[in-house]
């Protein structure tokens, strides 16, 4: 989860990136325990400096949406409220139409977020 992190905390209007787990049903998970949640990345940010779809659009263009992954690694999008999700669907449907190949992506609402270990 690192690199992702990089890449959205020197954004202009992003104001804090965090690392951990979400999606699962573990409650405090760490890297040696995960359970079912998968490593994530959080962004804070001013949606009048960035918004919510171009923080989309440069999640779309900087990983490999196609390939299955295992829970832990796989490529999710976990939404905080049903504009997102909608959004975040939208631009799915455009990005696969794009590259004329099946995305993997999950989009789920955000349940809790777990910080990760220092």
């Amino acid at each position: 989860f690192w690199f992702p992190e990089g890449r959205f905390g020197v954004l202009p209007g992003v104001r804090a990136t965090r690392v951990g787990y979400t999606g699962g049903t573990l409650v405090d998970p760490c890297y040696h325990n995960m359970g079912d949640h998968t490593e994530s990345v959080q962004v804070e940010y001013n949606p009048d400096v960035i918004s919510y779809p171009d923080l989309l659009d440069i999640f779309w263009n900087n990983h490999n949406c196609t390939s299955a992954s295992s829970r832990q690694y796989m490529s999710a999008i976990f939404c905080h409220d049903d504009q997102q999700r909608s959004l975040a669907e939208e631009t799915k449907d455009e990005h696969q139409r794009r590259i004329g190949r099946p995305v993997s992506t999950v989009i789920q609402q955000v349940n809790a977020f777990y910080d990760a270990e220092e």
